[in-house]
């Protein structure tokens, strides 16, 4: 009889409260540029938990939004990402270096779930983008994908919903390049974990994803009319 080795032990996770070398020195000048470049605002930052864990879940527009959506942020937000650019040279060194978690869209693997909730537990804040792909329609935000709720059902921590507007205008879909276009970006008030717990529970999924969607919404049109205000 076969004996399995026992389940290899992750690494210890660093500080959730503290950036890593390759990020801190860019982001004073990422955000300098990005005032200048792109008109860069944000407001909502006191709705972010000081040292606690927390979801973010944000609108995605645009290959930078994980770039907009942590750059006014003082600690790091641990990323979910496509397993698949961890291939890509360069950019998956990077990735690993900045706490991104991959993750297969097809096929989420227990894995990936598991460090996710990990990372929330331990206090990081962990960015995830619920409509799975780039939304290029005509409505502020496209069907959210139900994996996320697996999650939530484990790991008691709150959802911060938060809303980009300008980003497919900075990098349109199909673009490899910037192009100088303002950019607001609107962090919401948490949903409780209290709360969540509340509808997450079997056969409230739907009602789940309705109450997060609207959540997510009202920051993306907050965000949508502080642009409309400049532009």
């Amino acid at each position: 009889m076969t004996t399995l080795p026992p389940p290899a032990t992750p690494p210890p996770l660093p500080s959730p409260m503290r950036r890593t070398c390759p990020w801190w020195p860019l982001q004073i000048i990422a955000q300098s540029a990005a005032a200048f470049w792109f008109n860069y605002r944000a407001r909502g930052l006191e709705h972010l938990p000081a040292q606690s864990g927390a979801m973010l879940l944000i609108n995605h527009r645009s290959f930078v939004d994980p770039i907009l959506a942590g750059l006014p942020l003082d600690r790091p937000v641990s990323f979910v990402a496509r397993h698949n650019l961890f291939s890509v040279p360069v950019l998956g060194g990077l990735l690993r270096r900045t706490f991104v978690v991959p993750i297969n869209r097809d096929a989420a693997g227990t894995a990936s779930l598991r460090e996710i909730i990990r990372r929330l537990e331990h206090g990081f804040l962990v960015g995830m983008f619920p409509e799975g792909t780039r939304h290029t329609g005509p409505e502020t935000l496209g069907p959210l994908k139900p994996g996320f709720v697996s999650i939530l059902r484990r790991a008691k921590v709150p959802v911060i919903p938060v809303g980009i507007a300008g980003a497919s205008k900075v990098m349109p879909r199909g673009t490899v390049l910037l192009r100088p276009r303002p950019v607001r970006v609107v962090i919401g008030e948490p949903i409780s974990a209290s709360r969540l717990s509340e509808l997450a529970t079997r056969g409230r999924e739907r009602e789940l994803l309705d109450f997060v969607a609207g959540r997510m919404s009202d920051t993306v049109t907050a965000a949508e009319e502080w642009l409309a205000d400049v532009t």
